[in-house]
Protein backbone atom coordinates (compact mmCIF):
# COMPACT_ATOMS: atom_id res chain seq x y z
CA UNK A 1 0.00 0.00 0.00
CA UNK A 2 1.45 3.39 -0.89
CA UNK A 3 0.21 6.41 0.68
CA UNK A 4 0.15 9.82 1.29
CA UNK A 5 -0.67 11.67 4.92
CA UNK A 6 -1.51 15.52 4.50
CA UNK A 7 -2.62 17.99 7.00
CA UNK A 8 -0.78 21.36 9.20
CA UNK A 9 1.31 20.56 11.06
CA UNK A 10 0.19 19.51 14.41
CA UNK A 11 -2.53 17.13 12.92
CA UNK A 12 -1.42 14.66 14.20
CA UNK A 13 0.08 12.94 11.11
CA UNK A 14 2.91 11.88 13.14
CA UNK A 15 0.80 9.97 15.15
CA UNK A 16 -1.49 8.02 13.34
CA UNK A 17 1.28 7.26 10.51
CA UNK A 18 3.15 4.93 13.46
CA UNK A 19 -0.15 2.96 13.86
CA UNK A 20 -0.58 2.83 9.82
CA UNK A 21 2.42 1.92 9.37
CA UNK A 22 2.40 -0.77 11.81
CA UNK A 23 -0.72 -1.79 10.53
CA UNK A 24 -0.28 -2.05 6.69
CA UNK A 25 3.70 -3.39 7.31
CA UNK A 26 4.75 -0.17 5.46
CA UNK A 27 7.93 2.08 6.24
CA UNK A 28 6.48 5.67 7.79
CA UNK A 29 8.77 8.25 5.76
CA UNK A 30 8.53 11.07 7.22
CA UNK A 31 10.64 14.45 6.20
CA UNK A 32 10.48 15.75 9.64
CA UNK A 33 12.34 12.48 10.97
CA UNK A 34 14.77 13.02 8.15
CA UNK A 35 15.35 16.63 8.86
CA UNK A 36 15.81 15.99 12.16
CA UNK A 37 18.27 13.22 11.85
CA UNK A 38 20.00 15.73 9.61
CA UNK A 39 20.35 18.19 11.81
CA UNK A 40 21.14 16.20 14.43
CA UNK A 41 23.93 14.44 12.88
CA UNK A 42 25.42 18.11 11.55
CA UNK A 43 24.85 17.29 7.77
CA UNK A 44 25.20 19.56 5.04
CA UNK A 45 21.74 19.30 4.16
CA UNK A 46 21.26 18.80 8.51
CA UNK A 47 22.36 22.49 8.27
CA UNK A 48 20.59 23.71 5.68
CA UNK A 49 17.37 22.22 6.37
CA UNK A 50 17.89 23.85 10.32
CA UNK A 51 17.50 27.53 9.09
CA UNK A 52 14.51 26.73 6.73
CA UNK A 53 12.98 24.86 9.49
CA UNK A 54 14.10 27.78 12.59
CA UNK A 55 12.61 30.50 9.86
CA UNK A 56 9.33 28.35 10.07
CA UNK A 57 9.78 28.33 6.17
CA UNK A 58 9.29 25.36 3.68
CA UNK A 59 13.04 23.53 3.24
CA UNK A 60 13.85 24.11 -0.45
CA UNK A 61 12.26 21.86 -3.38
CA UNK A 62 15.44 20.49 -4.38
CA UNK A 63 16.85 19.79 -0.68
CA UNK A 64 13.44 17.93 0.24
CA UNK A 65 13.47 16.04 -3.11
CA UNK A 66 16.85 14.63 -2.62
CA UNK A 67 16.66 13.52 0.66
CA UNK A 68 13.60 12.29 -0.10
CA UNK A 69 14.42 10.15 -3.10
CA UNK A 70 17.15 8.33 -1.03
CA UNK A 71 15.33 7.42 1.39
CA UNK A 72 12.25 5.85 -1.40
CA UNK A 73 14.48 4.17 -3.05
CA UNK A 74 15.55 1.54 -0.25
CA UNK A 75 14.66 -1.87 -0.31
CA UNK A 76 11.63 -1.70 2.64
CA UNK A 77 9.76 0.19 0.43
CA UNK A 78 9.25 -2.35 -2.26
CA UNK A 79 5.70 -3.70 -0.52
CA UNK A 80 4.60 0.20 -0.12
CA UNK A 81 5.32 3.14 2.42
CA UNK A 82 3.77 6.09 4.52
CA UNK A 83 4.80 9.54 2.99
CA UNK A 84 4.39 12.09 5.58
CA UNK A 85 5.53 15.68 4.79
CA UNK A 86 5.54 15.32 1.21
CA UNK A 87 4.83 16.46 -1.56
CA UNK A 88 4.10 20.11 -0.12
CA UNK A 89 4.47 21.87 -3.71
CA UNK A 90 3.41 21.41 -7.52
CA UNK A 91 7.04 20.62 -8.12
CA UNK A 92 7.02 17.71 -5.07
CA UNK A 93 4.06 16.25 -6.54
CA UNK A 94 5.76 16.20 -10.13
CA UNK A 95 8.59 14.44 -7.85
CA UNK A 96 6.67 12.12 -6.57
CA UNK A 97 5.11 11.26 -9.63
CA UNK A 98 8.01 10.69 -11.39
CA UNK A 99 9.65 8.44 -8.74
CA UNK A 100 6.48 6.36 -8.73
CA UNK A 101 6.99 5.98 -12.41
CA UNK A 102 10.61 4.76 -11.81
CA UNK A 103 9.21 2.12 -9.50
CA UNK A 104 6.22 1.48 -11.71
CA UNK A 105 3.96 1.97 -8.58
CA UNK A 106 0.78 4.50 -8.04
CA UNK A 107 -0.57 5.70 -4.67
CA UNK A 108 -3.56 4.00 -3.21
CA UNK A 109 -4.95 6.89 -1.10
CA UNK A 110 -3.95 10.48 0.13
CA UNK A 111 -4.88 11.32 4.03
CA UNK A 112 -6.32 14.68 4.25
CA UNK A 113 -6.12 15.34 8.29
CA UNK A 114 -8.65 18.26 9.21
CA UNK A 115 -8.08 19.96 12.24
CA UNK A 116 -9.03 23.60 13.03
CA UNK A 117 -6.58 26.13 13.47
CA UNK A 118 -7.02 27.03 16.90
CA UNK A 119 -6.59 23.32 17.63
CA UNK A 120 -3.48 22.93 15.98
CA UNK A 121 -1.79 26.03 18.07
CA UNK A 122 -2.77 24.61 21.18
CA UNK A 123 -1.18 21.25 20.57
CA UNK A 124 2.05 22.59 19.15
CA UNK A 125 2.35 24.69 21.99
CA UNK A 126 2.72 21.60 24.63
CA UNK A 127 5.13 20.11 22.22
CA UNK A 128 7.77 22.52 23.22
CA UNK A 129 10.37 22.13 20.24
CA UNK A 130 12.70 24.70 19.11
CA UNK A 131 10.01 25.29 16.06
CA UNK A 132 7.04 25.38 17.98
CA UNK A 133 6.66 29.46 18.63
CA UNK A 134 3.55 30.32 18.34
CA UNK A 135 4.85 32.99 15.69
CA UNK A 136 6.54 30.07 14.30
CA UNK A 137 3.55 27.78 14.21
CA UNK A 138 1.17 30.64 12.88
CA UNK A 139 3.51 31.13 10.17
CA UNK A 140 3.79 27.55 8.85
CA UNK A 141 0.17 26.82 9.50
CA UNK A 142 -0.44 30.01 7.27
CA UNK A 143 2.30 28.50 4.38
CA UNK A 144 0.32 25.35 4.73
CA UNK A 145 -2.75 26.69 3.56
CA UNK A 146 -1.02 28.66 1.13
CA UNK A 147 1.22 26.00 -0.36
CA UNK A 148 0.01 22.72 0.29
CA UNK A 149 -3.49 22.68 0.84
CA UNK A 150 -3.71 22.99 -2.99
CA UNK A 151 -2.16 20.05 -3.58
CA UNK A 152 -4.80 18.11 -1.55
CA UNK A 153 -7.17 19.35 -3.77
CA UNK A 154 -5.38 17.78 -6.55
CA UNK A 155 -5.22 14.50 -5.19
CA UNK A 156 -8.95 14.91 -4.12
CA UNK A 157 -9.69 15.28 -8.22
CA UNK A 158 -7.99 12.18 -9.29
CA UNK A 159 -10.37 10.23 -6.73
CA UNK A 160 -7.07 9.41 -4.01
CA UNK A 161 -8.35 11.71 -1.41
CA UNK A 162 -9.87 10.67 1.73
CA UNK A 163 -11.06 13.75 4.06
CA UNK A 164 -10.17 12.65 8.15
CA UNK A 165 -11.41 14.28 10.98
CA UNK A 166 -8.22 14.84 13.22
CA UNK A 167 -9.84 15.94 16.40
CA UNK A 168 -10.58 12.88 18.57
CA UNK A 169 -9.15 10.08 20.38
CA UNK A 170 -6.27 8.52 18.72
CA UNK A 171 -8.23 5.19 18.70
CA UNK A 172 -11.15 6.81 16.75
CA UNK A 173 -9.16 8.54 13.95
CA UNK A 174 -7.27 5.68 13.80
CA UNK A 175 -10.51 3.39 13.39
CA UNK A 176 -11.91 5.98 10.71
CA UNK A 177 -8.72 6.29 8.84
CA UNK A 178 -8.86 2.02 8.43
CA UNK A 179 -12.52 2.12 7.76
CA UNK A 180 -11.79 5.19 4.69
CA UNK A 181 -8.85 2.65 3.89
CA UNK A 182 -10.99 -0.38 3.41
CA UNK A 183 -13.28 0.72 1.84
CA UNK A 184 -11.05 2.33 -1.06
CA UNK A 185 -9.19 -1.47 -1.78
Amino acid sequence: MRLLIFGPPGAGKGTQAQFISQRYSIPHISTGDIFRENIRNETPTGIAAKHYADAGELVPDELTTAMLRDRLFQDDTYNGFLLDGYPRTPAQVEALEQMLDEQRAALNAVLNMKVPDEVIVERLGLRRRSDDSVDTVLKRIRIYHETTAPIAEYYREKGLLVDITGVGSIDSIATQIITSLESKA
